[in-house]
């Protein structure tokens, strides 16, 4: 596991201009209604989303207090009486709710252009370098309604239950390994992560590193920074016409097979599903068989029970003598305790190992591994999908996820909520408004809701599941002249279902 972390000194704050919302509970009288609906027209506010969520655990309890911002149905209902002029009510967008409330806490550097996405929302972000602590983040995450990391900072079960108001969490990288996900979903917080867009960075490294271990780089690097020179030729090996083979033949291995196969290789790839190859490639039935037959053999898989250890002192015994091992998917998929005894033996010619199961949470000078010192062995800190290409590319797609589910309750993409996308409301129907809901995974939920919004015009519904929860969005046209009586009902409806989590009404 990560060491003890120290502490980060705090970033500046950017925040945008914000007025507190108005909040009040389901039951409130109407004329805290009409203060909530005066104050949101004095400041021109288009309208807000309200959400209930149950505390504590994922069941409700009697003392459960639910709050519902209102000023969304003031305005609107202040729209139907002629207040707002009809050019406003052009305007009017899905998301319109005051969105300087949401507080969004980004750590590890995450890309400048994922703090202009959130910004430009309208929300207030907070940036800080490093990762944080358990007990750090617990410290801070109180009033966070939207959270950015990458891979050393952990979000647990404990972080969770401290997070009161947290919607959203975006993993900006490829992994959510260090996320609680089942933590996550009970507490209706959807996770995104960016599974693609470093790709191209991880497989040209990849290509790199297998061009370097041919022609022992590694140990002529260290010899010349050692004064040695020591020009050979023995055992070194050009990689046109030498065997690749690439263990997981997702987005980074179907890559890699084409880069390969540009500079001459042949390429074999195991896969658990039946996949088309590109090219010239090869799928192997398995595993062992990919392993007999490669000169280099790459490690692209997810982080799983079955891929711990995959690659142990067994499989490393049945490679090819001279050959080379490259990991550059999870620290926990090889033992690196046997790769370092291979090395040693001279059973392998080299390796390049990019993840390790215990990676230091903070940079500078606390690496430990078997693996230093071994021959021809190239080591780097987890940096396969570092490069500013990558990092752009992962910070537009996260960003622009979390303020998508944030604004419009759109989750495409998410990785422990079910994926659901519906188009976003007509402008010119001020009276339709969007209903979501994350509730437990058990027969008979949708029963009760359907039974609610049946009094109601959906003009459209969709329902998903995934795991211990399930989401649903529908979109609900309410009568002229009772949009704030029916909003409450609706609201006040799902958020007190037994099986509720996170109930949100999008004006």
């Amino acid at each position: 596991m990560s060491k003890q972390q120290q502490p980060q000194p705090q970033q500046q704050q950017t925040t945008r201009p914000a007025t507190a919302p108005i909040t009040v509970t389901a039951l409130a009288d109407a004329d805290v209604a009409a203060q909530a609906a005066a104050a949101i027209l004095e400041r021109r506010a288009s309208g807000c989303a309200g959400d209930a969520r149950a505390s504590g655990t994922s069941t409700p309890t009697d003392e459960t207090r639910r709050q519902l911002t209102i000023a969304p149905a003031a305005a609107a209902a202040a729209l139907l009486n002629g207040t707002i002029t009809a050019a406003q009510n052009s305007k009017r967008m899905l998301h319109r709710f005051d969105q300087s409330e949401v507080k969004v806490l980004l750590l590890e550097n995450v890309s400048p252009v994922a703090v202009q996405t959130l910004e430009a929302a309208g929300f207030q972000v907070e940036t800080l370098k490093g990762a944080l602590s358990e007990d750090e983040l617990i410290a801070r995450i109180g009033d966070v309604q939207v959270l950015g990391i990458r891979s050393k900072t952990h979000v647990t079960a404990k972080v969770l239950e401290a997070a009161r108001r947290l919607l959203v969490i975006g993993c900006f990288c490829i992994g959510t390994n260090q996320v609680d996900l089942h933590a996550a979903s009970l507490r209706g917080v959807a996770c995104f992560n960016s599974p693609y867009a470093n790709s191209r960075s991880v497989a040209e490294m990849t290509i790199g590193n297998i061009v370097a271990l041919a022609r022992q780089l590694p140990d002529r690097n260290r010899e010349m920074h050692q004064g040695i020179w020591n020009k050979v030729s023995a055992n070194c090996y050009e990689i046109r016409g030498k065997t690749l083979g690439i263990v997981g033949y997702g987005h980074i291995g179907a890559q890699l097979s084409v880069l390969a196969e540009a500079m001459g290789m042949r390429v074999v790839f195991h896969d658990l599903q039946q996949i088309m190859a590109l090219g010239s490639a090869r799928q192997l039935r398995s595993l062992t068989d990919l392993l007999t037959a490669a000169d280099f053999v790459t490690l692209h898989v997810p982080e799983t029970p079955e891929t711990k250890n995959m690659i142990g002192a067994k499989e490393l015994a049945l490679m090819k003598p001279g050959s080379y091992l490259i990991n550059a998917s999870r620290g926990t998929v090889v033992d690196v305790d046997a790769l370092a005894a291979s090395l040693k033996s001279g059973h392998l010619a080299g390796a390049a190992v990019d993840v390790f199961p215990s990676e230091p949470a903070k940079n500078g000078p606390n690496f430990q591994s078997p693996l230093l010192g071994c021959p021809n062995t190239l080591l780097s800190p987890h940096i396969g999908g570092s490069t500013e290409e990558a990092q752009r590319a992962i910070g537009l797609e996260v960003s622009r996820a979390m303020v998508t589910y944030v604004t419009e309750g759109t989750s495409q993409g998410a990785v422990n909520v079910p994926g659901i996308t519906l188009r976003s409301l007509s402008a010119a129907n001020p009276l339709t408004v969007r209903v979501t809901n994350i509730h437990k995974n058990v027969p008979g939920v949708l029963k009760k809701i359907n039974k609610l919004l049946s009094h109601f015009n959906i003009e459209r519904q969709t329902s998903e599941s995934l795991g211990p929860v399930a989401y649903l969005v529908a979109d609900v046209t309410l009568e002229e002249g009772k949009l704030e009586e029916e909003l409450r009902i609706i609201h006040q409806g799902i958020s007190t279902i037994e099986e509720n989590i996170l109930s949100r009404v999008f004006y």
